[in-house]
């Protein structure tokens, strides 16, 4: 499928999804968090892929925001609908797709573009990248997860911080504080990256599923975590991968998993 504003390649089973509205600095109007929703849907059926790689076009922003005016009439109504279908369509999905979802924030990561590189399974970052959630400055709060995921991923404190302030950190800072794994030259954000997906792809697709799913379960209301990890270890003693992984180990070979 083509996307007005999404360009999307497959190579050696990564999908790279580049967000390309690079006059408003990639920012998520309405239509943008449709595409992404149907694009990331279909890459997640797609056999041909073991990791999605999200980033944007241009070397100034990942994605700067969502598109304020779209919305700077809404009603009350209307602005939970938003956010309702935002998290639903996208950001969500995101989370608990069963394919390894990487952003690589390749500069401004700002309101809705910091919770969708969030929403991922985690981030690299450019060095150049600015990372913020601004939206008490517009007399809103973060409507797309912002107050969920941020403290998980920096802790309270810190999330609190951020929120009330609006400001910005720098790369070096998001990595302090846990919200990026890594901090990469520009140059080499789509490479390095790409590194880390091909590492992710020699292992097993079920079991890297599986994993995916169990850790999520502990962020999750309701959810047992450990009771959700015993249940997903156990299913993966039924799969091929389990029986070529041990039998490569046993012959001292690499294994070659096929997901099923």
């Amino acid at each position: 499928m083509n996307y007005e504003n999404l360009l999307i390649s497959i190579e050696e089973k990564i999908a790279t999804v580049t967000i390309n509205r690079p006059t408003k600095l990639n920012a998520l109007n309405k239509a943008t968090i449709s595409d992404l929703g149907k694009a990331i849907k279909l890459l997640g059926k797609n056999d041909d892929v073991r990791v999605i790689i999200i980033t944007g076009s241009g070397e100034k922003a990942f994605v700067a925001g969502a598109d304020i005016s779209e919305f700077a009439n809404y009603t009350i109504v209307e602005g939970a609908q938003l956010a309702a279908e935002g998290q639903e369509k996208l950001f969500d999905f995101i989370e608990n797709l069963k394919k390894p979802v990487i952003a690589a924030v390749n500069g401004f990561a700002l309101g809705g573009g910091l919770e969708l590189s969030m929403a991922c399974h985690f981030r690299v970052a450019s060095e150049n990248a600015k990372m913020g959630l601004p939206e008490v400055s517009l007399g809103l709060i973060p409507g797309y997860g912002g107050t969920q995921r941020l403290p998980q991923l920096v802790g309270k404190g810190r999330a609190m911080e951020m929120i009330m302030t609006a400001a910005m950190i720098s790369a070096e800072e998001a990595k302090q504080y846990g919200l990026v794994n890594h901090v990469v030259p520009q140059a080499e954000l789509l490479d390095f990256t790409t590194g880390i997906a091909q590492k992710i792809i020699k292992n097993a697709p079920f079991a890297i599923t599986k994993a995916i799913k169990a850790i999520n379960a502990n962020y999750k209301d309701g959810k047992d975590g450990f009771d959700t990890e015993i249940k997903s270890f156990g299913k993966c003693f039924g799969t091929q991968d389990f029986k070529e992984g041990t039998t490569a180990f046993l012959e001292k070979r690499k294994a070659e998993f096929t997901g099923k």
